[in-house]
């Protein structure tokens, strides 16, 4: 069971990434979820959490350090989620921008310090890509050792840890990825619901009574 962590205090989580997170949610409605695995794992949260999303649609982490008193800790936040990666990745092969990992890894390490050190817990996912169409089986180069920065970062600052790449790929080995992610970045209904269901048992697991 899920539950507050003191009498009368009422949980509050932000959700952080791209546009993953983002998933079309309403800019005009501050209280908007989006469609996506947010409003989904909101659904089986306690109704009286304050849940806030704020993805935005292609962010990459850089972006994401630029905002992060508006949007994260200005909240007060009793949990943060961050999912990044994919546009530091795509912005290599669509645009020639490039997000080394070290920076990368920088950026992401200095933003999940400031929310431990603001006292709220972390949850770190896992960016992640399938090989459709077959131009993304070249971005596992770039990819891949951000997925190892993310999950040194994880392993220093989270108090959970989501691999979604890993998760995708067994995944795949039952069902045709076209289901979960038509481009293999940006998840279809199931692909969210998938996330979501981990993403519940992660939090569940962080505020175990």
């Amino acid at each position: 069971m899920l539950g507050n962590k003191e009498h009368n205090h009422v949980m509050r989580i932000v959700f952080q990434g791209d546009s993953i997170t983002d998933c079309n949610r309403d800019r005009s409605v501050p209280a908007s979820l989006g469609e996506g695995y947010v409003k989904m794992t909101c659904e089986n949260l306690p109704p009286e959490w304050e849940t806030i999303n704020r993805g935005i649609s292609g962010n990459r982490v850089y972006d994401l350090e630029a905002r992060w008193d508006q949007d994260c800790l200005d909240h007060k936040p009793d949990l943060v989620t961050i999912l990044i990666g994919i546009n530091d990745t795509w912005r290599r092969y669509d645009s020639n921008i490039a997000s080394p990992v070290a920076e990368f890894e920088g950026s992401l390490n200095r933003i999940s310090k400031r929310v431990v050190d603001s006292g709220a817990k972390l949850i770190l996912l896992e960016p992640f890509v399938l090989p459709i169409p077959a131009d993304r089986i070249a971005w596992r180069e770039d990819l891949d050792p951000r997925i190892q920065a993310v999950r040194r970062v994880a392993t220093s600052y989270a108090d959970a840890f989501v691999p979604f790449d890993g998760i995708f790929a067994a995944s795949s080995c039952r069902l045709p990825m076209a289901e979960l992610a038509h481009d293999g970045v940006h998840p279809s209904e199931l692909g969210h619901r998938l996330m979501a269901a981990h993403l519940l048992a992660a939090i569940q697991t962080v505020f175990q009574p």
